[in-house]
């Protein structure tokens, strides 16, 4: 798959982005703290439920993504810049022994539906084809799976389209709003079950939706 120019800018600026972000965090507090994120996360996601032996995919995990706070379950954490955050000492890989990570990008998945609960948690955005990247995320959910995919989603249509036209957000290629983020699932065979609010700004909201495969 042919990957945009904005999308390799866009991949060069995020790995500078955690190494500012991560450069003055000790990275013992950092993880005890991300942990107790990601797991007050998966308290508020009250439409979610996790099978007790599920299988789990953590798709653009990033250094720290949700499969630290997943220890009980089998994980598979993929990112395209795993390679580059082993200069992070944020990033242990070896302390995970539920987890397999394969450096590779959400579109570049080529997996049978395997999945009870598909993460994709600050990653869409990021992607280099948001349209295939929502196929392959869909096609490796279960049958009554559920998939839950956090979105940075336009309040303004004005905007919107100011910032489709000019990379005013370059870390992140893709711009839409609310009600397309959830067509993106609902047209592939998806029920929305919630759409959390976690923060609210001036020109995106950030939410994490729940959808379950129903068929």
């Amino acid at each position: 798959m042919k990957k945009s120019l904005r999308w390799r800018i866009a991949q060069y600026l995020e790995i500078k982005w955690w190494e500012n972000y991560l450069s003055n965090q000790n990275p013992s507090s950092y993880l005890e703290w991300k942990i107790k994120y990601w797991k007050q996360l998966i308290s508020e996601l009250t439409a979610l439920q996790i099978p007790e032996n599920a299988k789990i995919l953590d798709a653009g995990c990033g250094p720290a993504g949700i499969f630290i706070a997943l220890e009980q379950y089998d994980v598979n954490a993929i990112d395209p810049l795993l390679e580059k955050y082993k200069s992070l000492p944020h990033y242990q890989p070896e302390r995970y022994k539920n987890v397999n990570f394969q450096a590779q990008t959400i579109e570049g998945m080529d997996k049978h539906p395997s999945y009870d609960v598909v993460f994709c948690l600050n990653a869409i955005n990021h992607v280099s084809d948001i349209e295939l990247a929502y196929d392959k995320l869909c096609h490796t959910v279960k049958e009554n799976g559920y998939l839950v995919v956090s979105i940075d989603a336009h309040n303004s249509n004005f905007l919107k389209k100011i910032f489709k036209t000019i990379p005013g957000d370059v870390l992140h290629p893709h711009q839409y709003n609310l009600q397309e983020y959830e067509n993106f699932l609902i047209s592939r065979g998806f029920k929305m079950h919630q759409s959390l609010l976690k923060e609210s700004g001036n020109i995106f909201n950030y939410y994490v939706q729940v959808a379950q495969k129903i068929n």
